[in-house]
């Protein structure tokens, strides 16, 4: 044998080993795929697993945040007797912004758009409550304060608060 015909004999080889394991990678690419996607898919209802308790909640806690801002619910809690104005003012506005603070991690689990009503609805908090104080006299008491926020909340067709919690609601049912 010469050297000629060893060369083309190893070149045939290789060109054989390459041909074979290209049918082998072909044959097994679409289980080696199949399998990274069984895996993937997976992973992904652990990830959901884990998360759907904390998203859970996180609707939950905004449900109380809003019942806890619901202007008649601040106005029982916070209302003492002889209370003025200016005191009546500052705890509800205190009570919003610290009630917020403790839920504004809760963004994390929620729809941006749901965020967004929430975020909304304490800020349409804070100015109903300081239009009513605008509105009374310099010498009005918190009796008076309570009555102005109620009688606007009476005015108002559909409760804010109520269809901020509707929107909540839809929210969780889009989980399942």
């Amino acid at each position: 044998m010469n050297t000629q015909q060893i060369l083309i004999d190893v070149v045939i080889l290789f060109a054989g080993i390459f041909a074979a394991l290209m049918a082998v990678y072909y044959i097994l690419k679409r289980d080696i795929q199949r399998f990274f996607d069984l895996k993937t898919i997976e992973l992904n209802k652990e990830s959901r697993a884990q998360i759907l308790p904390l998203r859970l909640q996180a609707h939950e806690r905004l449900i109380i945040f809003i019942d806890r801002i619901n202007p008649p619910n601040l106005l029982v809690r916070l209302h003492q007797q002889g209370i003025s104005i200016a005191v009546l003012q500052a705890g509800i506005l205190n009570e919003v912004r610290s009630e917020y603070q403790h839920n504004v991690t809760q963004q994390l689990y929620l729809d941006s758009v749901t965020w967004n009503v929430v975020r909304k609805l304490k800020d349409d908090t804070i100015a109903m409550i300081n239009n009513a104080v605008q509105g009374l006299p310099a010498d009005a008491n918190g009796i008076e304060l309570s009555k102005a926020i109620l009688q606007h909340m009476a005015s108002i067709n559909e409760n804010p608060y109520d269809l901020t919690i509707e929107l909540i609601k839809k929210d969780i049912h889009r989980l399942f």
